[in-house]
């Protein structure tokens, strides 16, 4: 009978001790908002692999938690759990600080491609306003809107940066040059016509 006594005794220091495990809240909650801020930084956007990764850690926690929940009480263990929060933590707030240099840099790279588009429509508009008005008028309107188009497409990219969408700006503003180039070409190739045409004609006595 005091055998009997002793070991229920025993039993109930265990479940005392142990039988009220739970899983450490205060770690997950932590590791989850600095995934958050990491996220708020920029991380899946500018570092989208490493992002991808710290994921993976919260929901391997999330998974270790559910496995643990379902155990016998004196079986659970939340040490793999604890683990994986300081892991994911640490993880979320170095991202975070590299997320936070990479936009910087992609800002700065979007201003700088907004004012090379600006100084690049620029030039074609002043093509344009030189350009040959001679027989063929419906390809020179046609030039004509296509420059008209550039202007209204750099006010985009000023939007897209005041949005942040830094990496999008930078891709139209790219765009914008390369079209710039082209419709500055045409024209280009129009004056030359023009200019052959000219030195060719007979002239008068």
């Amino acid at each position: 009978m005091k055998m009997h006594h002793t070991m229920l005794s025993v039993f109930c220091s265990l479940v005392l001790m142990t039988g009220c495990a739970q899983p450490p809240t205060d770690q997950i909650n932590a590791a989850e908002q600095a995934v958050k801020d990491a996220q708020q930084s920029g991380a899946a956007t500018y570092l989208a692999n490493d992002y991808a990764k710290i994921e993976g850690l919260i929901e391997a926690l999330k998974t270790e938690v559910t496995e643990q929940d379902g155990k016998f009480a004196l079986l659970r263990d939340y040490g793999k759990v604890q683990q994986l929060a300081a892991t994911a933590k640490a993880e979320a707030e170095r991202v975070k600080i590299e997320a936070v240099k990479k936009m910087e840099e992609a800002k700065f790279a979007a201003t700088q491609a907004h004012h090379s588009a600006q100084e690049a429509v620029k030039a074609t508009l002043d093509l344009v306003a030189h350009a040959p008005t001679g027989k063929d008028r419906a390809a020179l309107e046609s030039i004509k809107s296509d420059a008209d188009a550039l202007k209204a497409s750099i006010n985009e990219v000023q939007m897209m940066i005041d949005k942040s969408d830094y990496l999008g700006a930078q891709t139209k503003a790219k765009a914008i040059q390369d079209k710039s180039q082209a419709v500055s070409q045409e024209i280009q190739a129009a004056l030359a016509k023009i200019g052959k045409a000219k030195a060719s004609a007979p002239k008068k006595k």
